[in-house]
């Protein structure tokens, strides 16, 4: 099935979306959240799937679904944890500033918390206070939504647990990044509010493009109208999401509604850094990534980071060209 949260007080109108994201039928007399239904999931999720194969059939009355009008699937959560799941990426962003990647990195997930009490929707500007020395940047991965997850679980056990799948823009702010990790205790200022997709779409829905922990399509990006990047999220990720839930949950439960997200989906080229989509290559998933490839080739980055008025765009499709989860386009708008 598919999920969708319009604009409605804090925590959103729970509506189940078809396939191909045209209509909707509203879900308010079973679940009226999304964390309701995540809270209640063993006693609403028959009848939400249910309701959905009644839309899907065109045997119940529904309403046009509008992409604008919804907020991320979440508007808020318990809980919010990025991983770094495409090692990839993190080499590149070392060996940029000639640090070496410690072996661990390849069989312990890198981990943060983020603030999740203020997501953005999915069509909202990414608004800054500040001019662009901040280095505004964006990132598109992949990210689950947890069911309770018990302290300790195992990777193959968490696979369990994961209720429903989106796609994200992990908002960075480049420039203020460094400052924060030389003090040793992590993002924050660097780290604001995050985007998700309009629809969060259940693992079965997927099909066999959901295997193993991972979503085996391309992400694709289009940065002011010319494609960015269009990396397939399941090749090169180091560890799937079964091993970053379980890496979460090692110390502590997860509550029902906690999301956990892939970090920058990043692809190799024979062992070596990926080309442009201009180039021929499949791109990346942020700005970073192209500059980190500029300074290591040439000595310094040439790709400035987004400016005000830039637009970013984020969507991934199926096998037929249907947008799976809707799409994430936003602007980088001065406060």
């Amino acid at each position: 099935m598919k999920l969708a949260s319009l604009k409605h007080g804090r925590d959103g109108q729970l509506v189940i979306v078809n396939n191909t994201l045209t209509q909707m039928v509203s879900a308010e007399d079973v679940a009226p959240t999304l964390q309701y239904a995540l809270d209640n999931w063993d006693s609403v999720s028959s009848a939400l799937c249910e309701r959905y194969q009644q839309l899907e059939s065109g045997n119940i009355e529904s309403k046009a679904f509008d992409q604008s009008k919804c907020a991320s699937p979440l508007p808020r959560a318990f809980q919010w944890a990025d991983g770094s799941a495409y090692v990839n990426h993190v080499e590149l962003v070392r060996k940029a500033r000639g640090a070496e990647m410690p072996d661990t990195f390849w069989t312990d997930p890198l981990m943060y918390q983020g603030g999740s009490d203020s997501f953005l929707g999915p069509r909202e500007n990414i608004i800054m206070p500040q001019d662009e020395g901040f280095g505004v940047d964006f990132e598109a991965e992949v990210a689950v939504i947890t069911g309770d997850v018990p302290m300790g679980v195992s990777a193959d056990e968490a696979l369990k647990h994961v209720r429903l799948v989106m796609i994200m823009n992990d908002v960075s702010l480049r420039g203020l990044i460094p400052g924060e990790l030389a003090k040793g205790f992590g993002f924050f200022q660097s780290k604001p509010s995050s985007a998700f997709s309009p629809v969060a779409v259940s693992p079965d829905l997927l099909g066999d493009k959901w295997q193993n922990g991972k979503l085996h399509l391309p992400l694709v990006s289009h940065l002011n109208g010319e494609k960015f990047g269009e990396p397939h999220a399941g090749i090169d990720m180091t560890f799937n999401f079964g091993q970053l839930i379980a890496h979460a949950a090692r110390t502590r439960p997860l509550s029902a509604g906690s999301i956990i997200g892939s970090g920058t989906v990043s692809n190799k080229l024979n062992d070596g850094p990926g080309k442009p989509v201009a180039q021929g290559g499949v791109g990346y998933s942020c700005i970073a990534e192209i500059r980190m490839i500029e300074t290591i080739q040439n000595g310094k980055p040439s790709t400035p980071f987004m400016k005000f008025g830039d637009k970013v765009n984020i969507e991934m499709f199926d096998d037929k060209g249907l947008s799976i989860f809707g799409q994430i386009a936003q602007t980088l708008e001065q406060q």
